[in-house]
């Protein structure tokens, strides 16, 4: 199916995607943004508490697979406006809840809907878009969401410091926010259809291997990011609320800015560089981690090590390129399951490593950089089905 719409009208899969990769970053980044503030000075977390919640928070993530299941009685347009919707109403009580085991509650409901629209963007995401087009519209998606983003921390700042909002109230107006687009979706946009039918089942093929392999360190390696980095952050520099959310309007100025650049970059000179160079500079911001001592250089790092996000998508459309177009629904359930492997585990375990050394966190998280450039000089520099990896192919 082509994106583009031959009519004026606006309501064509492109813009569902554009609109629906703007209720996230309102939703989930106000989340984030105030996760390592409320949890230590309303709900007074250790760095065990913490990793035992973000542990709670990926297990959605690791039970992707049965989404395909569920697209059985719903299909997957209707399904991610559903999983919207709970991740909408799971942040706005996020702030009502300030213990750990009313923060596992919230946040484990917020995290199933999260978790089954990611699965299911990816999925609509590689049908709907041509291979040609995939990588620049993928760097635009992430390039609007990182806008609105932008705009959620910027209206983050000014009610954490202008009003003084409580934590509760801020949770619950992101949500309220996010809920009421979800329900602006649901009832503008006409229900599209793929050009290919997708298969109902699960499917593991052992030509897909090295996908998998990407996707499994991916998961690992952004735990480290998204659940220690910022921890590092308020534990160790004490960074204010109002503190980390500049950085993160930092770090999503520059995603806006050139994300869909980076998408164009890697339409250019292919996935295999792209990773290259994406690992490459993430295992010198692993060690940097594990060293700094200046809260300034801390968030130098912490931007940087943002910035190479976008660089990910080209796993996505390296496997858009060698994959069988039935197999995108089923093959975005059981990636997101085992991207969410290590995920499970990682930041409980980590969380306990954290109490006796912090720095060695970051130590092993430069040593999965290590392996994942390993894994990345495998791509061809043409990958094609048939042509799914340099060395290693199993058919």
């Amino acid at each position: 199916m082509q994106i583009a719409s031959k009519t004026n009208d606006w309501r064509t899969p492109q813009n569902f995607l554009l609109i629906i990769s703007i209720v996230v970053p309102i939703a989930f980044a106000s989340w984030q943004a105030l996760l390592n503030n409320f949890v230590i000075e309303e709900a007074a977390f250790t760095g065990a508490d913490i990793g035992l919640l973000q542990s709670v928070r990926e297990i959605p993530g690791f039970l992707a697979f049965t989404a395909i299941f569920i697209l059985l009685f719903i299909r997957e347009q209707k399904f991610i406006i559903a999983s919207l919707a709970m991740l909408a109403i799971g942040v706005a009580i996020t702030g009502f809840f300030p213990s750990v085991f009313g923060l596992l509650c919230t946040t484990l409901l917020m995290s199933v809907g999260f978790h089954y629209f990611e699965t299911l963007k990816q999925s609509l995401s590689l049908q709907w878009l041509t291979k040609e087009e995939a990588p620049e519209v993928l760097g635009k998606l992430i390039s609007v969401g990182a806008l609105a983003s932008l705009c959620t921390y910027g209206v983050l700042w000014v009610l954490l410091e202008q009003f003084e909002l409580a934590f509760k109230w801020v949770y619950f107006i992101a949500g309220t926010v996010s809920f009421a687009l979800v329900a602006f979706i649901a009832i503008a946009f006409p229900q599209f259809k793929s050009a290919t039918p997708q298969n109902k089942k699960l499917i593991l093929r052992k030509r897909y291997w090295l996908y998998y392999a990407l996707t499994f360190m991916s998961g690992a390696r952004r735990q480290i990011f998204v659940v220690f980095a910022g921890f590092l952050m308020v534990e160790k520099f004490h960074y204010s609320a109002a503190d980390i959310t500049l950085l993160f309007l930092i770090n999503y100025t520059f995603n806006w800015l050139f994300a869909k650049k980076i998408g164009q970059i890697i339409g250019k000179v292919g996935e295999r560089k792209a990773l290259m160079f994406e690992y490459t500079g993430l295992i010198l911001v692993f060690v940097g981690y594990a060293f700094v001592e200046q809260a300034e250089w801390a968030a130098a790092l912490y931007v940087v090590d943002h910035l190479f996000f976008a660089l990910a998508l080209a796993i996505k459309t390296y496997f858009q390129k060698i994959a069988d177009p039935a197999d995108m629904a089923s093959t975005a359930g059981v990636a997101f399951t085992i991207n969410h492997i290590a995920a499970v585990v990682i930041p409980v375990t980590f969380g306990l490593l954290w109490l006796n050394s912090p720095a060695s966190v970051f130590i092993v998280g430069a040593i999965m950089a290590i392996l994942s450039l390993l894994l990345s000089l495998n791509i061809p520099a043409k990958p094609e089905e048939g042509n799914e990896v340099r060395v290693l192919s199993w058919g």
